[in-house]
């Protein structure tokens, strides 16, 4: 979510004013403050005045179930998490375009794969050697779609899984590189990028090099988010995740800390479409991964600086408290004087994601 190397553009004092006021007073089922933990898990009911979004069509693509299981919540919008974890999502054949090199321990291809009716890009590395291998999905952060190249954001994740033998595709996104355009709201909300992370999964496990009883996920920044939203939304889709940096576990965090600085018409479509925080709160509400946490069957490592000036660790202690009283297996390591970008910190911060990989896909 961070832009690495932007400039930020220059919002008018009238606007921030307009949308401040807009989120004056909004809470959340799962707390409203970045890290008090205690306020997040005391007020369960949907606050006063919550209006009800219309139904609205399914997504391109997908093939919804009529009702879901009987532990889904319910679904009020489509766009939501309760309407996405009723969507087939099956993936499809993983595509090779190009070759992009070869090294001593793995190939790398340019691939596409298909998520629903959208064609998604990225790239596949394969181990040397007959497999069939653990195989893992990259989410990678926020990088402005217009500069994007395939790819990009996870080069050191992508070559050191690789070289740990693992089936390693990074996906792209839907309107990044050479995959298909992203709609306004798919982006905002991210729910696009989490059925293309979803479909990346599924269409992983159709490969022949890949054991498919042994599947991960790894999200950094956005893609944290990324990774959340899915592990909510298909429960045992893999078998552990790991996230790094990651972004708040609520949508209203991330709202006010991007959207509504550097894109404010964006945050005000949304309000025009779906109505302001204060006046359809639950609409947040199902925006945000931390209100199902409870659905997570996988083991999750999550991995923070405390001086990520980008993404505040109090968001990835805030989550791994609610985690924790959810009965998640999640730990969060915590690196003193580590910031976003996870330079100094990295090589121990991998070696215990490998470690603990093996661990859990053996």
């Amino acid at each position: 979510m961070p832009r690495p190397g932007a400039l930020r553009r220059a919002v008018p004092t009238a606007a921030l004013a307009l949308v401040a006021t807009l989120l004056t007073g909004c809470s959340d089922d799962r707390g409203d403050g970045d890290a008090d933990a205690a306020a997040a898990t005391t007020s369960g009911s949907a606050p006063t005045g919550d209006a009800t979004t219309p139904a609205e069509p399914a997504p391109s693509g997908s093939t919804d179930s009529p009702t879901g299981t009987a532990d889904d919540p319910p679904v009020r919008s489509s766009v939501s998490l309760p309407a996405l974890m009723r969507e087939r999502l099956t993936g499809g054949p993983i595509a090779r375009v190009r070759r992009q090199a070869v090294t001593d321990a793995y190939t790398r291809w340019e691939v596409t794969y298909p998520s629903g009716e959208v064609t998604v890009s990225g790239v596949l590395l394969v181990p040397n050697g007959r497999g069939p291998f653990p195989g893992i999905v990259l989410n990678h952060g926020y990088i402005e779609p217009s500069v994007y190249v395939t790819g990009q954001g996870l080069a050191r994740e992508q070559d050191r899984l690789a070289r740990a033998g693992f089936v390693v595709l990074h996906t792209d996104y839907r309107g990044h590189a050479a995959s298909d355009p992203a709609t306004p709201l798919s982006r905002e909300t991210r729910l696009g990028y989490t059925r293309d992370a979803i479909n990346a999964v599924q269409s992983l496990k159709r490969s022949p090099v890949v054991d498919r009883t042994r599947v991960a996920m790894l999200g950094r920044s956005m893609g944290g988010a990324v990774t959340y939203n899915a592990l909510v939304a298909k429960p045992g889709l893999v078998q552990a995740a790991v996230v790094y940096a990651p972004v708040s576990s609520r949508f209203l965090d991330n709202l006010e800390r991007w959207t509504i600085p550097e894109r404010p018409e964006a945050a005000q479509a949304l309000y025009d479409r779906f109505g302001t925080p204060r006046a359809n709160p639950r609409f947040y509400r199902e925006l945000s991964a931390r209100t199902y946490f409870d659905r997570i069957t996988e083991p999750l490592l999550i991995h923070h600086g405390t001086s990520d000036d980008s993404c505040p660790i109090a968001w990835s202690r805030t989550t791994q408290d609610l985690l924790r009283q959810d009965g998640v297996r999640s730990r969060l390591v915590v690196y003193e004087g580590e910031e976003h970008a996870f330079v100094p910190r990295w090589e121990d911060s991998i070696r215990t994601t490998v470690a603990f990989l093996r661990r859990q896909l053996a």
